[in-house]
């Protein structure tokens, strides 16, 4: 076993893990945060994504002892004083899900293109988002979504466009769905 130490949405856990244990099962099983789903367990669909130490990751490919230390987003540490962010705003008034397994990921990876590029064109967002899948939807609404939020059509604020809160924030279960 392998002692780490993980702030995960704000809060910080302690615990000691097996060094094969992967970073989406820590979130899942120990921390109970289940907004963050394992579409694969081979890193191609994407719905596993969180953030790392401000890097998008497919947690299904990252062993818990890497976060040690570190600090992780999920979509449950996105929304403030239970108000989505206008990209989750966005997905649900623009229709960018179906069944929503592929939601938390596509939302992530979204708010890391809006975070390095605040405005991208249709194209941009296809090319940000090719590594998160969606079995159910043809694109077309995801990608209105993210330029929904990116053109501020779903907020008061254009800043706060993609943008999460940085800790201790949780999320309502409708905002994961």
């Amino acid at each position: 076993m392998t002692h780490i130490k993980v702030n995960v949405d704000g809060t910080t856990y302690e615990d000691d893990v097996e060094p094969r244990l992967l970073l989406a099962h820590y979130l899942r099983d120990r921390l109970g945060l289940t907004g963050t789903p394992i579409g694969c367990d081979t890193s191609n669909c994407g719905a596993c994504t969180v953030d790392l130490n401000g890097a998008t990751v497919k947690s299904c490919s990252v062993l818990a002892v890497q976060a040690d230390g570190g600090e992780v987003t999920t979509i449950q540490g996105l929304a403030r004083d239970g108000e989505w962010t206008a990209l989750q705003r966005a997905f649900h008034e623009r229709h960018g899900l179906q069944c929503g397994y592929c939601t938390p990921g596509m939302i992530m990876a979204a708010r890391d293109l809006l975070r390095e590029n605040p405005h991208p064109t249709s194209d941009e967002v296809r090319q940000a988002l090719e590594g998160n899948l969606c079995r159910c939807t043809g694109y077309q609404n995801i990608v209105r979504a993210v330029l929904a939020a990116a053109d501020g059509e779903n907020s008061p604020g254009r800043a706060e466009a993609g943008q999460g809160a940085a800790s201790g924030q949780q999320v309502t279960e409708e905002a994961t769905a």
